[in-house]
């Protein structure tokens, strides 16, 4: 039929497959959550029809004020929000709850959209380049005051795609570093790491003397880095004593083990990786797991649902997840850089970007590779938040790629 061309049915159907499959391990962990994610992925196809008969321009359009509503939203959290888990990020409606983080990633997404694909936007402009930074570090800070360190993590996201509109990659060497930098002084002696840092940029000064300019600010700068990089190293065990116990212990559970605090942190991990290790190459079979069935690890049906995966799937059933995945996150991509529109192109970037920062995030932490941060698998995790967020933007993707497969332009 002539109206359906345009429409990507690989994507639509790889969202569809995740979802599907998703509601079924959900219901499988418990039965009644299986039956409400049910009802949200019915409202979420709801909306998403809603969004595909609409006009594509309404959001460009209307960016702003979804921006502006979006930080709005998530202000609105310090007075009137539901404090859930030890996290102050929720609304409460009656029996309902609603998480505005999951819908100002989709207000950022069409901001920065909007703002790059400007006629005067040039990243090599200072004053461009402060702007989008200001847009994105806005919602980040916000949700890093509630505090939502988890969420605040998915908004280096938007990087990717300013990377893929000429940002300097060396900011993202200089964030790894960093971070780098942090995470190896909490197991090693802060002496060897300035040793090694010393090292490093001798060497690097020394192969780059020539083809560089020498000036005041060049030199600043990097005396400046490695000033910030060697207090870091020395600072960064201090830095984590003054964490909160639970947040310490998460970090410490990289280094320990997860049996360390087998009764606290690392109580989710260890029955986590328990699961997902017991499942085997074929699995136990569904509503089979010893573990999922038991309810060993809280909240399983949330950032933990991989783990159910793991012991009733096995290997196959985990690897087949994660190449849909990885399918699905990589046609985005691919569709993304296809279009004729920049504002287009840079939705389907900071929308993968968003996927790919979920999905890395949260199989790492649920195999004991990233801390616990509470970070949702999209489309699988249960919480109508989530799904309906992810869905919006899915469905606002898809329709702005079938506007441009139809557009004369």
């Amino acid at each position: 039929m002539k109206w359906t061309e345009g429409i990507d049915k690989l994507g639509l159907s790889l969202y569809f497959m995740l979802c599907i499959f998703a509601i079924a391990n959900i219901y499988s962990v418990d039965q009644k959550l299986g039956e409400k994610q049910l009802i949200f992925f019915c409202i979420s196809l709801f909306v998403g029809l809603i969004i595909f008969v609409g006009r594509s321009k309404f959001f460009e359009n209307m960016s702003g004020i979804f921006y502006i509503g979006g930080v709005l939203l998530l202000i609105g959290l310090f007075p009137f929000g539901k404090e859930i888990m030890g996290q102050k990020n929720w609304y409460k409606f009656g029996s309902f709850t609603m998480q505005p983080v999951e819908f100002a990633k989709i207000s950022t997404t069409l901001m920065v959209a909007n703002y790059v694909s400007g006629p005067d936007f040039n990243l090599k402009n200072r004053k461009s380049l402060l702007t989008v930074l200001t847009i994105i570090g806005i919602p980040a800070a916000v949700v890093l005051a509630i505090p939502d360190v988890g969420s605040m993590l998915v908004f280096v996201a938007f990087f990717i795609a300013l990377y893929r509109e000429g940002l300097n990659g060396l900011l993202f060497g200089v964030g790894f570093l960093f971070a780098g930098v942090f995470l190896v002084s909490l197991a090693v002696d802060p002496i060897y790491i300035v040793i090694a840092i010393l090292l490093i940029a001798g060497g690097w000064i020394a192969m780059n003397y020539y083809k560089m300019s020498w000036d005041v600010l060049s030199i600043g700068g990097i005396a400046g880095s490695i000033l910030l990089l060697c207090g870091l190293a020395f600072g960064s065990p201090y830095i984590l004593e003054k964490l909160p116990k639970h947040q310490r212990e998460r970090i410490e559970v990289l280094y320990k083990g997860e049996k360390a605090f087998r009764d606290t942190s690392g109580y989710n991990l260890l029955y986590s990786k328990t699961a997902i290790g017991s499942g085997g190459v074929l699995g136990k079979g569904y509503r089979q797991g010893s573990v999922t069935q038991g309810k060993f690890v809280p909240e399983q049906q949330t950032d933990y649902i991989f783990c159910a995966v793991g012991e009733e799937w096995g290997f196959v059933g985990s690897a087949a997840l994660v190449l849909a995945y990885m399918v699905f996150i990589g046609r985005i991509y691919y569709l993304a850089e296809k279009q004729k529109s920049t504002f287009n192109r840079v939705f389907g970037y900071c929308f993968a970007s968003i996927l790919l920062m979920h999905f890395t995030i949260n199989l790492g932490m649920v195999m004991g590779l990233f801390p616990t941060v509470g970070i949702p698998l999209p489309y699988f995790s249960y919480g109508g938040s989530s799904l309906l967020a992810f869905s919006i933007m899915t469905f606002v993707f898809f329709k702005l790629n079938y506007a441009d497969k139809n557009s004369l332009v």
